[in-house]
């Protein structure tokens, strides 16, 4: 079996275990539609490996100790540079708003850093490693915008435009028009279309090329959004050129 196939049978056997906390060989065999003896030969070969515990009297199995080390290495390597971090809560605090980093990982608009408080929390979908409906978030736009057309769609059909409130474009053409916008102004905004009653908006982080591969974003409530465009979009632009000026450097 290739290797590829043999990580992503891994993979989806360590996400059939965690979906319900433990779980037995039949019913993963069954969830995954593996033949038994395969499922069990898996299941030992990651027990032995540390990433699976086997609940002997039980007859099931949970995740391991190592899982969780896998868990903090990914997170490790997605954390934002100290100067870009800083960035972010410098903008939540002079805008008294949530302020948000997100970058363009592999296939994924990821979220790696937040910033908020008891007055201006975040919204509660959103948490670090966020990766969903990027077509009704400021920063998912921002970065879609970035993207050659034929990537920009293929990333929109493989994670499709699922409608998240009555605003939320899910038409590709409307939704390829808007972009279009975005990338002309060089910044998203997003009007209740993520969350009812909530606005958001993003400016993009380019690297040493020139090409967008983070934004900078803050949500706020909307009835706020009109009274406060100018100052909001001022802002993003002068912290996100900050952040675009240290990967210039590092870069």
């Amino acid at each position: 079996m290739p290797q590829t196939a043999v990580i992503t049978r891994v993979f989806s056997v360590l996400e059939a275990v965690s979906g319900s906390g433990s779980a037995s060989a039949k019913e993963v065999a069954e969830r995954l539609e593996i033949p038994l003896p395969t499922v069990y030969r898996l299941l030992h070969k990651l027990v032995d490996a540390g990433y699976l515990t086997h609940l002997r009297e039980a007859g099931r199995f949970e995740l391991g100790p190592k899982v969780f080390d896998l868990g903090l290495s990914f997170r490790q390597r997605l954390i934002a540079p100290s100067p870009i971090r800083q960035a972010t809560d410098e903008l939540h605090r002079t805008l008294g708003t949530a302020a948000y980093f997100a970058i363009y990982r592999g296939s994924d608009i990821l979220l790696t850093h937040l910033s908020d408080c008891e007055t201006h929390p975040r919204l509660r979908p959103l948490r670090f490693g966020f990766h969903e409906a990027a077509h009704a978030t400021a920063f998912g736009k921002i970065l879609l915008s970035g993207m050659p057309e034929d990537q920009c769609s293929a990333y929109l059909r493989a994670r499709g435009m699922v409608r998240l409130t009555e605003h939320t474009i899910v038409d590709p053409v409307l939704l390829a028009d808007h972009l279009q916008d975005v990338s002309t102004r060089g910044i998203a905004w997003e009007q209740e279309e993520f969350i009812a009653r909530q606005t958001c908006a993003a400016v993009g982080i380019r690297n040493a090329q020139g090409v967008n591969v983070g934004a900078l974003a803050i949500s706020m409530p909307a009835q706020q959004s009109s009274s406060r465009e100018r100052e909001v979009e001022a802002a993003l632009r002068e912290y996100a050129g900050r952040c675009s000026r240290y990967l210039r450097a590092a870069g």
